[in-house]
């Protein structure tokens, strides 16, 4: 068994191939990929329409961008993503502005950039038309990886004795007191609270689907800060960051958000920073000196000195921001942001008591170690049975770049572990096949949802077989016959229910596929089909990425893999199916090649298992019939 420190250095040569990796897939990217293409696989807006620029509360020149292409297509821009802006014609002639802007935020299909100068701002505005931007490789995830990796090679102290803990044999330390009650939390959500308040040094709360992961964590947070004048909480995604977020907002406790959040809107704006800063009542004066600063500069005369009279102002203005900080800061409970947003300025010299990282099973083990040095102990929560983190390198993820610090702590130190066993989502059905496969059978449906479904006496999982080919679209799978398949289906499901019901009820459907040419197909046969019309807005087609933490009454799966080789390309990865069957609530339908998906040991098991489920169903409906005849 590895030291930390050469179990660490591994990482760090593993970070730096997938960093060479990434970079020269978008160098490849950026002189390969014609626009349509980046514009598809939601990587490009083109062409753009300029809207008002102005200087936000962060003293930066931002300038409003919208699309005004296809509006449908699921886009991968948000808070903090570097960006780049080109011209084109529209063919394949692409020329790129020699700056670099930044995302500040998406709201639908307007974006705010941070832009370096006001004389980029002029570039752009004599291009408009032609003008597109795109995302460009980020150097400044990696940069934090990398140097958090250093400072935990070499640190001593604190940091380097969980170093050297996560990487031994070692107990972790605990305190010892009776268990506390939480009156509207299960048992396994309360021991995991506990265990929390106990641990001090580590902890996990490992939650299954439908557990309820959030809920146990916003307790143990809410009862840390009893104990506790702050805590950082921190997640690998925006939209991770803003979830918690927005439950401790719900339970009353004041949170400051760095960063920008991925859906705009009041209640989300409310409590980021930037929106608080302007709110302060020192913001008006300070802008109003700020003002005085950029006119001082920009209508200087020649041989004029400003000097003395600028940096007054200077010193004015630094010490108006210190000050509002201090307040903002000192008001907040709860310091959140992504894991690499722990690194901005604004948390220089910062420390906490307690890191909370949501969401840990999809982050990489370098990103975790970037908040650390600000902590003296951690509590991670997510499902290491769900998404893992995203390696693009096959090389990297084969060596372990892909396996999280969550899930060495789970091997390492198994009794800082506590699983949460009673989901409150799916049918029984459908919970007990991910249960016994990715749990050892130990979660367990809560009595509210054991039998929940639409239609009397239905099975809760089907597998409708689909025998055409696949074929390829891009660098994404395809096929067209299971898409034209899977709406049918639904249409048949959607008849058998009726459209009042559907509509009173709001019924909700997910579909989802693992290829992203597979989503963009579903979705414009969907727009299509005047059947669907009533129903669109009650429909929702992504891939299983898109889908994380979020659940549907019915959800639609389209395997899309069908060949006579048996090649399944990522559907291996069974922790994506995983995720991809337990979004349903009432009724999962599965629409997929049998004999290229079971050559795999895993869908074999789960065809088995929604064969038999169908045969049990047919019992007890014709017994159902006898009883009433």
């Amino acid at each position: 068994m590895m030291d930390a420190i050469q179990a660490l250095t591994q990482q760090r040569l593993l970070l730096q191939l997938e960093y060479n990796v990434e970079k020269e897939a978008f160098r490849r990217q950026t002189e390969e990929a014609g626009i349509e293409r980046k514009v598809e696989q939601g990587d490009a807006w083109w062409p753009l329409r300029m809207g008002r620029s102005y200087y936000n509360s962060m003293n930066q020149l931002v300038v409003e961008v919208y699309r005004e292409a296809d509006q449908d297509i699921e886009h991968h821009f948000e808070f903090g993503r570097p960006v780049m802006f080109f011209t084109s014609n529209g063919k394949e002639d692409i020329h790129y502005f020699s700056f670099s802007a930044s995302v500040s935020y998406v709201d639908g299909d307007r974006m705010v950039v941070v832009l370096p100068d006001s004389g980029r701002l002029l570039d752009l505005q004599r291009t408009e038309g032609q003008t597109g931007v795109q995302l460009s490789f980020d150097e400044t995830s990696y940069r934090c990886m990398f140097d958090a990796l250093d400072r935990v090679l070499r640190a001593k102290g604190r940091l380097g004795y969980l170093r050297d803990l996560f990487y031994s044999r070692q107990k972790a330390q605990t305190l010892t007191f009776e268990d506390m009650r939480f009156s509207y939390l299960n048992a396994s959500q309360q021991r995991a609270v506990n265990e929390v308040l106990r641990a001090k040094d580590v902890a996990i709360v490992h939650g299954p689907p439908g557990t309820g992961k959030t809920t146990t964590l916003v307790e143990a947070i809410r009862e840390t800060l009893m104990r506790e004048p702050q805590v950082l909480v921190c997640a690998q995604s925006n939209m991770a960051v803003d979830w918690i977020s927005e439950k401790l907002i719900d339970r009353g406790i004041h949170v400051l958000r760095i960063g920008n959040p991925t859906r705009v809107n009041d209640k989300m704006l409310s409590f980021t920073y930037e929106r608080r800063f302007e709110a302060h009542p020192d913001y008006p004066q300070l802008w109003s000196i700020r003002k005085a600063i950029r006119e001082l500069r920009s209508h200087r005369k020649r041989g004029e000195s400003i000097h003395q009279k600028l940096e007054s102002l200077k010193s004015r203005a630094t010490e108006l921001e210190i000050r509002i900080n201090t307040e903002l800061f000192s008001e907040a409970r709860v310091i959140a942001c992504t894991l690499v947003g722990s690194a901005h300025r604004l948390l220089d010299g910062m420390k906490f008591g307690t890191l909370f990282i949501d969401e840990a099973a999809q982050a990489l083990e370098a990103a975790c170690w970037i908040p650390m040095r600000r902590v003296s102990r951690v509590i991670l929560a997510g499902d290491h049975c769900q998404l893992p983190p995203t390696v693009k390198s096959i090389a990297a993820l084969k060596a372990g770049l892909g396996k999280t610090l969550m899930e060495h702590i789970v091997e390492m130190k198994p009794e800082v572990v506590t699983l949460l066993k009673i989901q409150y989502r799916m049918n029984e059905d459908i919970m007990r096949f991910s249960s016994n496969y990715f749990y050892d059978g130990q979660v367990e449906a809560a009595p509210v949802v054991k039998y929940r479904s639409i239609l009397d006496l239905d099975t809760a999982i089907e597998w409708k077989e689909v025998l055409p080919q696949e074929g390829l679209q891009g660098l994404s799978f395809v096929n067209k016959a299971e898409a034209e398949l899977t709406l049918d289906t639904l249409q048949q499901y959607f008849e058998r229910i009726g459209k009042q019901r559907i509509t009173d009820e709001r019924i909700d459907v997910g579909i989802i596929s693992p290829y992203r040419a597979q989503v963009q197909l579903l979705r414009r046969l969907i727009m299509k089909k005047e059947f669907f019309k009533p129903y669109r807005r009650q429909i929702s087609v992504n891939t299983v990425d898109g889908f994380q933490g979020q659940e549907r009454d019915v959800i639609v799966i389209s395997l899309v893999r069908s060949n006579d080789e048996g090649q399944i390309g990522f559907l291996r990865d069974l922790r994506r199916m995983n995720v991809a069957m337990t979004r349903a609530r009432m009724k999962l339908i599965i629409i997929g090649n049998r004999d290229t998906m079971t050559r795999h040991p895993f869908y074999r098991r789960l065809w088995k298992y929604v064969k038999e489920l169908g045969v049990l169903c047919k019992q007890s409906g014709k017994a159902e019939r006898e009883i009433r005849s």
